[in-house]
């Protein structure tokens, strides 16, 4: 079996991580139980991304790692594809400075 590119299974969603947490977008799939997102921090500075089943928990989660936290770290630059719950709520924080965190809901690498 081959390796599958990244199709996208749903609109992508922006926020903008600042050194407070935004509002959490929710990047919802077309596809049942879609979990994979490619994620990219379009910012030139570290952001922490919280993420969850929903709003409240991707808020929690929007935390600067100082040694052992919820939030997933994306460095500047970053274009990952990662995997977390279906239709899934995003939100970040920075230590300092902003960046565009671009969310689009998929299947494969």
């Amino acid at each position: 079996m081959g390796i599958q590119a990244f199709a996208k299974t749903g609109n992508t969603v922006v926020f903008t991580a600042a050194t407070s947490a935004p509002t959490p977008v929710q990047a919802l799939s077309t596809t049942l139980g879609g979990n994979q997102y490619r994620i990219i921090n379009s910012g030139n500075v570290t952001v922490f991304l919280g993420y969850g089943v929903d709003a409240a928990n991707a808020t929690s989660n929007s935390v600067v790692v100082t040694s052992t936290q919820g939030s997933y770290p994306l460095l500047a630059g970053t274009d990952e594809i990662l995997t977390f719950m279906p239709n899934a709520y995003f939100s970040g924080i920075t230590s300092s400075g902003t960046a565009a965190v671009y969310v689009t809901p998929g299947d494969g690498l």
